[in-house]
This record gives C-alpha cells, structure tokens and sequence, in this order.
C-alpha cells in the first residue's frame, strides 16, 4: 500500500491521526515499526500513514436529474462530473459541454469528503485559524472575519453563515478550561454548511430554511490565549511567563485557569452590574479565575465581542459554556418577554435545564439583555469537572446540535 508522510501536531494521537486519514488506527500502528507504539506522538515527527485509495460512489441517474442538480446534491462542480465519467462524455461527441445524461444512465460521484473538524485535546487556536480556512473552502456561502485580537496578538476569528433578516450570534471558549465548546461551534458550522450544500436536514430542521430566516455569526475561541495555557502548559518563551506562574501559584497545571493572558476572567467584563459583581467576587487581582480587570471592557478580547455585537446588532446571542447542562435566559428582569418560553424550548431540545439566576453579573449575556432588551442566552453544556474529557464531546454535541438549530428555527420569519 502507498505511504503518505506525516508531520504530527501538537496533542496528536495514534486514533486522532487514523480518524482523519480514514485509516484504522492498528493499520497506522504497523505503518510505522520505526516508533515504540505505545509511546506518546511528539509534534514534529514524521510519522507514515497508508494511503487510501479514492472510492467513487455511483449514482442512477432518476428522471428530471441535470448535471447541475447532482453535481450541487454532492458538493462538486458539472467539470468534476464530467471528468469522473469519460465513458458516458465520449459517447456524445460533439455535446459532451451541454448534453445531459438519460435517466437510468449509471454515473460515477466523487467520493465522500472527510471530516474536517476533528476532536482533539489540542484544539486551540491554530486549529480552529485551519479549520475556518477548510471550511471555507468547502463551503464558500460561509465567510470568515478577524473581530479583534488578544493581549498576546492572536487573531479573534468569526464565521457567518446564512443570509435571513433574523441576527443570531453564538460565541465559544470564553472562558480557558471550557475550550471544548470551541470544538461544538466548529463541528455545527460545518455540519450546517455541508446540510445546506445537500439540501437536507439539521437536527431535524431543513437547513435551507433556516439559512433563509436567519443569519449566524459564530466567534468559536473568544480567548485564543487562555486556551493555549489550559492545553499547552507555560512556555519558557511565554512573554508574560514569570507573572502568568505567580498568579497560577506556582503550579504548571492549568486546568482550573479561566482567565486570559492578563489574569482576568473575560466572563466578568461586561458593564452589567460590573462594579457587584466585582465586590461579589472578592478577587482584587490577576488570577486564574473570577477577576473582572480594572475596569469594565478593559481586555481587548471582551471589548472585541462587545465592539462585534455592537456593530451587528444581533436579535438573539447564546453564550457556550460548560459545565452543568443549564440554560440562563433571563437578567435582573430585563430579559424580553419571550426568553423564557424560548429558554423551554431549547431545553425540551437539548435535555438541558431553564434557569432562572440571580446573584451574577457582569457576563456577556447580562451586558447583551441589559443593553439591547432582546434574548440572551448562557448555555453550560455537558457535565462533570472542567475541563470536560474529550470522550465527552460526541454527547455534548448531540445535545447542542439540537439546542442550536431549535434557537435559529425561533427565529420569526
């Protein structure tokens, strides 16, 4: 079999590797007898993976099929169609550019594209800059924009898709050890793209329509910083190295850090009831968690998002959270009349549970229902001790893909 070279990434596996290459993961076990087996893949090395053949699938062609429709259908263009099925052009010289092919003709379709958002316990920035390029690429209705940068210069990305009169906007990863909800946002971007390039269904809902009836604007990594802390460790190069390990008391664990790369929780920057907040929290300086800045809007990350919402005005925003599987809708009676049977129709969706909070502020949901009236959602996905195992993502995501589409369908329109 045909061997493929490699360069492995930072946090990638035997299983991750074999998942994206379509392989099983003893095949690239045995492909690679130069490297103890079970010894962790160190980023940088050149691994050997078995090439894949490309299996074309094929399809009968039904009555009233045109190449454009099938070719459309499949996420390919009528020149690859033509190019996969010689035979079938070489029988209609002269019109191969215009003819079409008879119903029943048997015509060969490119084979199923891979997936490109992939779990992974490395999934940080790097990842999701890669992921959106891909995206794109394979999906041209959705579009991509920097909205700002951190404190360390890496770029704050967004994704829209859709094109309806409704403004949803869902943001992920604000806080550090909750980047998983980074790899939820991108997983729905690409199962929504790929739904509206085959005209089927999302989570129950045809997704043309919903692109129809709304427009979405997704930030999948609101603090590109933080998470590379919580997933890489401090580097000795680390810039703000030395007061980043004080704050952390020390330890070369991250896994309880919630804050950018200035010591401060992006969750408590908004100005909703900053200044109680801030009392309520008690934490007068940089820290691993719950420290709201010297002032409200102060870190670029969160003015980024309160410049990005401003801008477009959404009509609705859910914030991604983890953990406790509750739904947050409302904010000191503020909230629109309507968040809270909105909030019981995303959580009949998703199994998650309506709440009504008291006692918090100062979040960018609060900032959102405060400043516009309109419904603001905080959705704590999944369950258990952040951060939440990878092995949970699969029914994390379920769960969201189904409270996300049920919120676009809320949709009027």
């Amino acid at each position: 079999m045909r061997m493929e070279k490699y360069v492995a990434a930072l946090g990638d596996t035997y299983r991750s590797i074999a998942r994206s290459a379509r392989v099983g993961v003893r095949e690239l076990v045995r492909a690679n007898p130069q490297r103890p087996a079970d010894e962790p893949i160190r980023a940088g090395e050149l691994l050997y993976v078995p090439a894949v053949p490309a299996q074309n699938r094929m399809y009968v062609v039904q009555p009233g099929d045109t190449l454009a429709a099938i070719a459309e259908w499949c996420g390919c263009t009528v020149g690859r169609l033509r190019e996969l099925n010689p035979q079938w052009s070489a029988e209609t010289v002269g019109t191969a550019e215009t003819a079409e092919p008879a119903p029943g003709t048997q015509i060969a379709l490119p084979a199923a594209a891979g997936r490109i958002v992939m779990p992974s316990s490395a999934y940080g920035p790097d990842r999701v800059a890669a992921d959106l390029k891909r995206l794109t690429s394979a999906f041209p209705f959705i579009r991509t924009a920097a909205i700002g940068s951190s404190v360390l210069g890496k770029p704050i990305l967004a994704a829209g898709i859709g094109d309806g009169p409704f403004r949803w906007h869902v943001n992920a990863a604000m806080h550090a050890n909750e980047w998983i909800t980074s790899l939820v946002a991108m997983r729905f971007l690409e199962d929504y793209g790929r739904a509206c390039r085959r005209k089927t269904q999302i989570g129950g809902f045809e997704a043309a329509d919903l692109y129809r009836r709304t427009t979405l604007w997704v930030v999948p990594m609101v603090n590109p910083d933080g998470v590379e802390l919580v997933q890489e460790g401090l580097r000795p190069e680390h810039p703000l190295g030395a007061r980043i390990g004080r704050w952390n008391r020390g330890s070369a664990s991250f896994r309880n850090w919630k804050a950018n790369a200035r010591g401060v929780d992006l969750n408590d920057q908004f100005p909703a009831g900053w200044e109680e907040e801030r009392r309520r929290r008690a934490v007068h300086g940089p820290a691993p968690r719950d420290y709201g800045g010297e002032a409200p809007l102060s870190e670029p990350e969160a003015a980024a998002l309160a410049a990005f919402t401003d801008a477009h005005s959404f009509d609705a925003v859910i914030a991604l959270h983890t953990q406790g599987e509750e739904i947050y809708w409302n904010y000191g009676g503020l909230e629109p009349q309507e968040s809270k049977a909105w909030a019981h129709r995303l959580g009949l969706a998703s199994g998650y549970r309506p709440v009504e909070i008291t006692g918090s502020d100062a979040g960018y949901k609060d900032w959102f229902i405060a400043n516009y009236r309109r419904p603001g959602f905080t959705v704590e996905a999944g369950w258990g001790h952040n951060p939440l195992p990878l092995s949970d993502f699969e029914d994390i995501y379920d769960n969201c893909v189904r409270l996300l589409t049920e919120a676009l369908d809320l949709s009027p329109g």
